[in-house]
């Protein structure tokens, strides 16, 4: 990435792998930005969209034609930094107005070094990302924008594709660092403490835990069975992050290690992919992903749908059409417990004879409806579960039935 200026009208284009250019103005800092080209269809929540690591090393089309009508705030951002590679957008806000706004969100793309374009149709360039698949893209602006246009394709089709790519440690934190429930409002002792490995986890998830009593030790991406058992947590949990999954060896090699030792494990997102590695499942490359927080999912035991938010563009290869006996024959039956309404594409596991389950969208919703919340608690009821049967021979906890117990109590209420 080049050098920036503040000039928001300067030439500015967006070049596809297959030869569609889309010409704009400049946004956010100036010069040149490399990636896959995805779209996000969330209405809201694009501060959160743009601090998630799972967009690390994409250029992010918003389907919302307004962008940047509140601004951007510390509060909001669900890591440590402005992660997508760039930004599109159609109408970019001249200001921001809100009571919460810290600065408008072109100052931000300026200080981080996000180069974006805007006055380009979205509505266009996701329609085309649709009927091509999601592909690599150059962002170009300024000076840079002035170079001539095969020049600029060689150079976008000449970067690393997505598939293959190993990205969940280059997010990764480097220490390891405790969210205490005594912070975010829990008054007495923890429940449980968990040890949650940050493939690129957003700040929410660890504060839906700590609000629900749960002591949450996030690790890096890097951590190994003896760092985890050196804490002798009541449960391992695996965030959402990018890249490729058939590139996470190591941390499919802990997961099974995990499972082996009948630690409860609770996945979302690229943990959700890993727990289906870890079974002996394969992943494949969506055409273009779920980027959005209106995606509907069906839980396959109840019946229930709910409206979820996404991110992501890999997703498990696994059957759906009931209770399987996993490749990995020595973790017994899973089943797929949730599933797509647009596309089928899986989006849940559940282990039935061992204390582990996963899902492919985000329940932090941050941003996004609430309607997943109940899979926080489903984690805790697994873990008590396992709690009391540990140390007996017999005892099984199977994951399925636990959620299933849990959606039952919460509509008692």
């Amino acid at each position: 990435m080049t050098e920036h200026q503040t000039t928001p009208s300067a030439a500015a284009l967006l070049v596809l792998e297959d030869g569609r250019v889309f010409r704009g103005h400049s946004y956010g800092a100036q010069g040149t930005a490399l990636g896959e080209a995805v779209f996000a269809t969330g209405m809201t929540g694009y501060q959160e969209t743009i601090t998630d690591p799972s967009y690390a090393r994409q250029l992010v089309v918003q389907t919302a034609p307004h962008i940047g009508n509140t601004g951007v705030n510390r509060e909001d951002a669900e890591s440590r930094r402005i992660w997508v590679a760039g930004y599109i957008v159609r109408d970019a806000a001249r200001r921001p107005s809100n009571w919460r706004s810290e600065r408008s969100l072109d100052d931000e793309l300026v200080e981080q070094g996000i180069v974006g374009l805007q006055g380009v149709d979205t509505r266009a360039i996701t329609r085309h990302l649709r009927e091509r698949g999601a592909m690599k893209a150059g962002i170009f602006s300024g000076a840079d924008a002035q170079r001539p246009e095969a020049e600029l394709l060689e150079q976008v089709k000449a970067q690393a594709p997505m598939e293959g790519s190993r990205l969940a440690e280059e997010v990764s934190i480097d220490a390891a660092y405790v969210i205490d429930p005594a912070d975010h409002g829990w008054e007495g002792e923890a429940r449980f403490s968990i040890a949650a490995l940050d493939l690129g986890i957003k700040s929410m998830t660890p504060q839906r835990f700590a609000e629900r009593g749960v002591k949450v030790h996030v690790l890096p991406a890097t951590a190994t069975l003896q760092d985890i058992q050196a804490l002798g947590p009541d449960g391992v949990f695996m965030s959402n992050g990018p890249g490729d999954p058939a590139t996470a060896d190591a941390q499919v090699g802990l997961l099974r290690d995990v499972l082996d030792a009948r630690l409860p494990f609770f996945g979302i997102c690229f943990g959700n992919q890993i727990l289906g590695r870890a079974l002996g499942f394969g992943t494949y490359k969506l055409r273009y992903g779920h980027r959005g927080i209106n995606q509907p999912v069906m839980d396959r035991r109840t019946g229930k749908v709910e409206i979820t938010s996404q991110n992501h563009g890999f997703a498990v290869d696994a059957p759906t059409d009931g209770a399987t006996k996993a490749p990995e024959e020595r973790f017994g039956r899973v089943e797929v417990s949730h599933v797509s309404l647009n596309d089928d594409v899986v989006e849940g596991l559940a282990c039935l004879d061992i204390p582990a389950f996963s899902v492919q969208y985000h329940p932090e919703a941050a941003a996004g409806p609430h309607d997943s919340a109940y899979l926080f608690d489903r984690f805790i009821d697994l873990m008590e579960a396992e709690r009391q049967t540990a140390g007996t021979s017999t005892g099984t906890t199977d994951a399925a039935d636990v959620s299933k117990a849990t959606i039952d109590a919460k509509e008692a209420k």
